[in-house]
């Protein structure tokens, strides 16, 4: 693979280009073009989140500056930031959302043997949640969120195996987030953890009769009657283990059977947690290390926050914002094939630390990323806006 490429090169290696050649094809991508090709584009856009490029004119520079490695890392000519904007707005974002895809599905494939932190189970654990990205109403009109502003919505489901997207929608900022459940098609016997926000005992009923399992916080008050107490070890936190139904006479006709309602006082905050689950068979304790367990959803978020961001949206339209999106989401998965494939011990952000100063440096791909990220300057954080905010 090493034979003197660029990091960056070495990574694009593992882009199925093939499937990828297949996915423009079926949308048309390359129709009429005569420079920048879709693949081309991808390179700029993932170069641009790798190595936390602030702007079009930033990108432009950056790559101009680096003339002479251009064509090793597979651009046929220098990146004019007017190309870039344009194959943004135009070129459906269906092709960056289809190789996400793609990538993803590898990914999961690759860390299907990895546990959940914190979690002694065999069973898939997924985790649901949104970031929601505040906008300019009057440059992003077709996204509108409150009278004054607009926004957009990442709804993410997430395979805490790996922590790999396994289900991304975007949505305008409107969109509540329990109208996700009605996207989702439920795996039997794997585990849905969620916030009170997806609480609709509707859709969790759906849920239950697909064979699935959720875990989740009540909201309150919850109107319920006690069926069943099991006798519990209050030292380990667990102050009530119950079988409930619901009281309320919608709430009732929507969610006809027993729930579980398991009351946990947290050691570490001290606040009292009630969590919901249709599961019977785990221990409370480890419902309640199920839900915790949710925090890797919003270190998804912080991360792609952190480490996959640019100053601004590189266009205004619905199809550039898309197009920007889901090529982060794809770089994001990238890294993390690289990481498996490669069975490196660094962590992904030790791996994105190292790449966004050195790709352009020529060393074997497998030893640069196992290098001390400690050592390494990065760029000056405070300066770089977030793609995404929560």
């Amino acid at each position: 693979m090493y034979v003197g490429k660029t990091l960056f090169a070495q990574v694009m290696e593992f882009v199925p280009w093939t499937s990828f050649a297949r996915i423009v094809q079926r949308h048309g991508g390359n129709s009429g073009v005569r420079t920048l090709s879709c693949a081309e584009q991808f390179r700029a856009m993932a170069f641009a989140q790798l190595t936390w490029r602030e702007s079009l004119r930033d990108i432009e520079a950056s790559l101009s500056a680096n003339a002479n490695k251009l064509y090793a890392m597979g651009f046929r000519s220098a990146v004019k930031r007017s190309t870039l904007a344009d194959a943004n707005e135009s070129r459906n974002w269906r092709i960056w959302s289809d190789l996400a895809a793609v990538l993803i599905r590898r990914a999961r494939k690759l860390y299907a043997g990895d546990s959940v932190l914190g979690v002694d189970l065999d069973n898939t654990v997924y985790a649901l949640d949104s970031s929601t990205v505040d906008l300019c109403l009057s440059l992003f009109d077709w996204a509108p969120f409150r009278s004054t502003k607009a926004a957009v919505k990442l709804h993410t489901l997430l395979d805490l195996r790996g922590a790999i997207p396994a289900f991304i929608h975007i949505s305008d900022g409107k969109l509540h987030d329990v109208n996700v459940l009605d996207m989702l098609v439920f795996e039997a016997g794997a585990f849905y953890v969620m916030d009170r926000g997806y609480v609709d005992f509707e859709r969790l009923h759906a849920l239950h009769q697909a064979g699935a399992f959720f875990v989740t916080r009540a909201k309150s008050p919850m109107d319920a009657r006690r069926v069943y107490s099991a006798v519990t070890d209050r030292s380990t936190g667990i102050i009530a283990d119950q079988q409930v139904m619901l009281n309320g006479y919608y709430s009732a006709r929507k969610y006809p059977e027993h729930l579980r309602r398991i009351r946990f006082k947290d050691p570490e905050s001290g606040k009292t947690l009630i969590f919901l689950t249709n599961n019977n068979a785990l221990p409370a304790l480890t419902i309640a290390a199920l839900y915790k367990s949710r925090w890797q959803v919003e270190l998804f978020f912080k991360w792609i926050k952190q480490h996959l961001r640019i100053k601004h949206f590189l266009g205004n339209s619905e199809n550039a914002v898309k197009t920007q999106v889901w090529c982060a989401v794809a770089t994001y998965v990238l890294i993390a094939i690289v990481k498996k494939e490669l069975q490196l011990d660094a962590s992904l952000y030790t791996c994105l630390q190292i790449l966004s100063v050195s790709v352009f440096e020529k060393t074997e791909l497998s030893c640069a990323l196992q290098a001390d990220a400690s050592q390494i300057e990065l760029p000056d954080a405070a300066n770089q806006l977030n793609l995404f905010s929560f």
